[in-house]
C-alpha cells in the first residue's frame, strides 16, 4: 500500500485531521496554526493559542463583519488606516499609534486593504488590519502581536493572510448593522478565559459570554481525535510489515 493511500485511509477514519488547520465562519476562511482556536464573542470571532498559556499572551486575531453601509468602501478603508489612531487606556494614558503602511492588496484574487500599525489596539503590540467588502458586507480581520515577538510570528501570520478568503454564506451571519463603524466597533474582548494579558489593557466589564464555534474547537476533542487517528495509522503500518 502506498503512503498516500495510508494517509487517505487515515483521513477517512478521522476526517478532522484533513481540516485541522483551516478555520471558516460565515464570511472568511483561512489556515489556522496548530493549537489555535476561534471562539465567537457576540458578533466577533476571537482566535488565540489555547494550548500554551504564555503563547496565548503573544498574539490574538479578531474577525468581524457588518452590513455594508455608505462608509464601507476600499477607498475609505485605506484612507482611514493611513491615519494614526488616538485613544486613552483605562489607566488614563493617551496613546497615538504609529502607522507603518496602509495599502491595497490582492489576496486569493480578491481586493483587500492591508495596513500595519504599532499600538493602535493594544499598547506594545503591532496590529495588522485586513479589510474588504464582499456581497454586501464589510469584513475586518485584525492580527495583533506583541512587538517583542513580531519576528517570531510574522511568517506564521503572513501564511494566514495569504490563505484568506472572503465570502458570504447564507443563514446565521454574525454581523453588526450598517450604521455601525467596522473599525471603531471592533474591539479585543477582555477576560478571554480569564487568563489573558489583554483583559488588563482593555479594562474589566467588557467581557462577553462565549460559545464554541463547533465541538472540534474544544482542544480536548481536537487532540483526542489526533490520538485516535495516530493509533489507526500505527495499526495499519504494523499489519503491512507482517
Amino acid at each position: 500500500m502506498k503512503l498516500t493511500s495510508l494517509f487517505a485511509l487515515l483521513f477517512l477514519v478521522n476526517p478532522l485531521l484533513a481540516h485541522a488547520g483551516k478555520f471558516a465562519n460565515q464570511f472568511v476562511e483561512f489556515e489556522l496554526p496548530p493549537s489555535w482556536v476561534c471562539l465567537l464573542e457576540s458578533t466577533e470571532w476571537v482566535c488565540q493559542n489555547q494550548q500554551d498559556a504564555e503563547k496565548k499572551k503573544d498574539a490574538i486575531i479578531v474577525l468581524a463583519a457588518k452590513i455594508q453601509g455608505d462608509q464601507d468602501t476600499l477607498d475609505q478603508y485605506v484612507a482611514y488606516l493611513k491615519n494614526p489612531k488616538v485613544y486613552t487606556t483605562p489607566d488614563g494614558k493617551q496613546v497615538t499609534s504609529e502607522v507603518r503602511y496602509s495599502q491595497n492588496k490582492t489576496i486569493q484574487d480578491h481586493p483587500w486593504v492591508d495596513a500595519l500599525h504599532l499600538e493602535s489596539e493594544i499598547p506594545g503590540f503591532y496590529t495588522r488590519y485586513l479589510a474588504t467588502v464582499k456581497d454586501g458586507i464589510g469584513i475586518l480581520v485584525t492580527y495583533s502581536i506583541n512587538k517583542n515577538k513580531y519576528q517570531e510570528y510574522s511568517a506564521m501570520f503572513d501564511g494566514m493572510v495569504k490563505s484568506l478568503k472572503a465570502f458570504r454564506r447564507e443563514g446565521g451571519l454574525n454581523a453588526a448593522p450598517a450604521t455601525s463603524d467596522l473599525f471603531k466597533n471592533t474591539k479585543i474582548p477582555s477576560g478571554i478565559s480569564g487568563d489573558t494579558v489583554f483583559g488588563s489593557i482593555q479594562g474589566a466589564g467588557d467581557e462577553k459570554p462565549r460559545k464554541k464555534a463547533s465541538p472540534f474547537d474544544d482542544p480536548m476533542v481536537f487532540y483526542g481525535s489526533i490520538g485516535v487517528g495516530a493509533l489507526v495509522l500505527i495499526t495499519v503500518l504494523k499489519k503491512l510489515k507482517k
